[in-house]
């Protein structure tokens, strides 16, 4: 997150802002959504309080006023008239409001159970609006090779490694650029720097292996940006690859395997490599979640839900399905 932004914030949020990310260990992405929320969250109570002239544009209101007083004095009525604005004025989602929701419990739990600024947790029965669970997109075992038997030109040893990467270990988009070439260890595992800076290890299948040797053998070493000489993947420009050079080339690839425009994407192929080592290589849920990094089993528990719904779809497709006994047609 940009340190000026908290810098610029009023000292109740910008010791909570530092809290969340030196403390809570929590990414600059995370930290800087919360400051959004609750940037909002101010601008509107203010404008509903009458503490701004009334034709002040709402995303140029300052929110330098809001201190101590003002947050002892919000109420959880505040806190649901607040998610009634944001559906009705703002146009969110049930899914926008539900984080926006989290972010106030978090913020006020913060100021009651660390600093005990408040007494009272306006927050504490705040309940979230229900979201509807989406089943992650992904591609199946047919799709996923045809992804990769589309790689080809002057940086197929790169791409294809790239790819493989995505498809086989579940890497996140910044895990993969952030690679360096010290990560990779002689035990066949690699390091990976997932969201907090929390680090995990992730073992290389036979695939891995002999695509990041394919790759290594034709990497840049010359002309290397001295400030990227360590990292894995390497740009034409000779420094670490982005993000949006990742995201480019797995666009490009999926169209020419003729799976594009149907909404995948990097994290998709995240998505993918999840689902297929659950389906096909029976891996114990608790396991797929150290694999992929996520801090709870419940956001793991998706991955079975998939299965759940194909299992479901199998059985509907039997042609038996719809069938009616004798006794029941007579009654209709």
């Amino acid at each position: 997150m940009k340190h000026e932004i908290i810098l610029s914030s009023p000292p109740i949020l910008r010791d909570f802002l530092t809290y969340s990310e030196t403390i809570r260990g929590k990414s600059s992405k995370s930290v800087e959504e919360y400051y959004l929320d609750l940037q909002t969250f101010f601008r509107y109570l203010l404008t509903s309080r009458g503490m701004v002239p009334p034709d002040t544009e709402f995303n140029k209101i300052d929110i330098g006023v809001v201190d101590k007083d003002l947050v002892s004095s919000i109420t959880i009525s505040d806190l649901y008239a607040f998610i009634v604005y944001c559906k009705n004025e703002r146009g969110n989602s049930s899914a926008t409001r539900a984080r926006k929701t989290s972010t106030l419990r978090i913020f006020f739990k913060y100021l009651t159970s660390q600093v005990h600024l408040l007494e009272v947790n306006p927050a504490e029965l705040l309940e979230a609006p229900k979201v509807k669970s989406a089943l992650p997109h992904h591609l199946t075992l047919e799709e996923s090779l045809e992804l990769l038997t589309s790689v080809d030109g002057p940086n197929r040893e790169r791409d294809y490694c790239i790819l493989t990467l995505f498809l086989n270990c579940g890497m996140r988009l910044s895990e993969l650029c952030g690679l360096n070439l010290s990560d990779i260890r002689p035990d066949s595992t690699i390091r990976l720097l997932g969201k907090g800076n929390k680090e995990r290890v992730v073992y290389l299948n036979n695939a891995c292996n002999d695509a990041l040797k394919a790759y290594l053998a034709v990497r840049p070493n010359e002309g290397v940006n001295v400030n990227d000489k360590n990292a894995l993947f390497i740009s034409r420009n000779r420094r670490r690859i982005s993000n949006k050079t990742v995201q480019h080339l797995v666009h490009t690839y999926l169209d020419k395997a003729g799976l594009g425009g149907q909404g995948f994407s990097t994290h998709k192929l995240r998505h993918t490599a999840a689902t297929l080592m659950y389906q096909h290589g029976n891996v114990d849920i608790r396991v797929l979640k150290d694999i992929l990094g996520h801090a709870n089993l419940g956001t793991t528990q998706i991955y079975t839900h998939i299965s759940d719904k194909q299992i479901k779809k199998a059985i509907d497709s039997n042609p038996l399905s719809g069938v009616k006994s004798k006794n029941n047609n007579k009654n209709d």
